[in-house]
């Protein structure tokens, strides 16, 4: 099967959406499958995969306009059997919102206005309200509760594919001595129990709320390590003379999130809105015990108190600092480590594939 991926930047640094992308590039091509790549910037491109660099340009709104149209010429003169995109282009065979709808997006957006988002929001409005709309995978339940709200989609138009894991690769016995690297690079003694935050957007998935909970706690043992691009001197000038000052480390972005998770004791996540979190399906994975929050779909695999804490609401700081306390615990911490590593079967990337091609196998029929 010839099989386009769409996605603005194929960068697995950028966040969950371009991470599994190039790894679902990867995987298909491994089972023999014509694959291209169709994207703006390019920072990894599988053995076996064909790139293709779409137009960009000054703004973000005019690059994303000019990438839309360079998908759909690429399109008109490269036939391929399905087009399966992570944004809105005009020409999709399978609509995948990694991010949760872009109207959904966009009316969030309002009171501050962002162009790009309004101007996804309108090519999504193209697709999904014609006859002949494209299968729209949900990563989650709770993303596809959404749906409704927004486009009149018929039930056999809709997909949910949970998301997957390499499970070889996010294996604890494939890191080596990453604990102990890692803890070394950040000065972290071996004592400390580390809580692991990897997150784009730090605002929406809850920083701020993260570290209050920190310092909330008050114990010398707990450290709070944060992964991710985004800039940090907002957040780090704020806590220069608190309590959580000591025990926050902001390590900045990595392209090797397994080393981090075998440095950490469980992961924390009090996000606003995710549709499935790629990254707390990696830490179950990994044998790490999680905190997030009834807005994260990828909290639809984990049950209260066995696997970490599902909280209700992500700006309830006591309930995130007792959840944190209750990780400092050896014992507990144990029993839920265990407990996530019986989830691995479920997270299985063959399972993923299996799934995903009888999706591709139902838009076929519509084309």
């Amino acid at each position: 099967m010839k099989i386009a991926l769409v996605i603005l930047h194929a960068d697995p640094a950028r966040g969950g959406a371009e991470r599994y992308t190039i790894d679902l590039a990867s995987a298909l091509a491994q089972r023999r499958h014509d694959v291209h790549l169709l994207a703006q910037t390019f920072a990894d491109v599988p053995k076996g995969v064909t790139s293709a660099a779409m137009p960009t340009s000054i703004t973000r709104t005019l690059s994303y306009r000019q990438f839309v149209s360079g998908v759909s010429a690429h399109i008109a003169k490269t036939k391929f059997d399905i087009v399966h995109a992570m944004l809105p282009v005009l020409q999709c065979d399978v609509y995948h919102p990694h991010a949760g709808l872009a109207a959904e997006a966009a009316e969030k957006a309002n009171r501050y206005f962002n162009p790009r988002r309004m101007a996804m929001a309108r090519v999504e409005r193209k697709i999904l309200c014609r006859d002949d709309t494209p299968m729209v995978i949900s990563l989650s339940e709770y993303v596809k509760a959404s749906f409704s709200r927004h486009y009149p989609l018929r039930a056999d138009r809709i997909a949910t594919l949970f998301n997957a894991v390499d499970l070889a690769k996010f294996n604890p016995s494939s890191t080596g001595d990453a604990r102990s690297r890692i803890r070394q690079q950040f000065n972290i003694d071996p004592d400390k129990i580390v809580a692991l935050m990897i997150a784009q957007d730090f605002e929406r998935k809850g920083l701020r709320e993260a570290i209050a909970a920190t310092a909330k706690v008050a114990d010398s043992r707990l450290v709070l390590l944060v992964v991710g691009k985004e800039k940090t001197r907002n957040y780090e000038e704020s806590i220069e003379r608190t309590p959580a000052a000591d025990h926050v480390i902001f390590a900045g972005p990595t392209t090797d999130p397994r080393s981090f998770y075998a440095a950490a004791d469980f992961f924390v996540l009090p996000t606003r809105h995710d549709p499935c979190s790629l990254v707390v399906l990696e830490a179950l994975a990994m044998g790490l015990p999680v905190i997030s929050t009834i807005f994260n779909g990828a909290c639809e695999i984990m049950t209260e108190g066995t696997h970490g804490h599902v909280l209700k609401d992500p700006a309830d700081v006591d309930s995130l600092a007792a959840a944190m306390k209750g990780m400092l615990v050896k014992e507990v911490r144990e029993r839920m480590s265990q407990a996530c590593f019986e989830l691995r079967p479920r997270l299985a990337y063959e399972r993923h594939l299996d799934g995903l091609m009888k999706i591709y196998e139902s838009a076929l029929k519509h084309h």
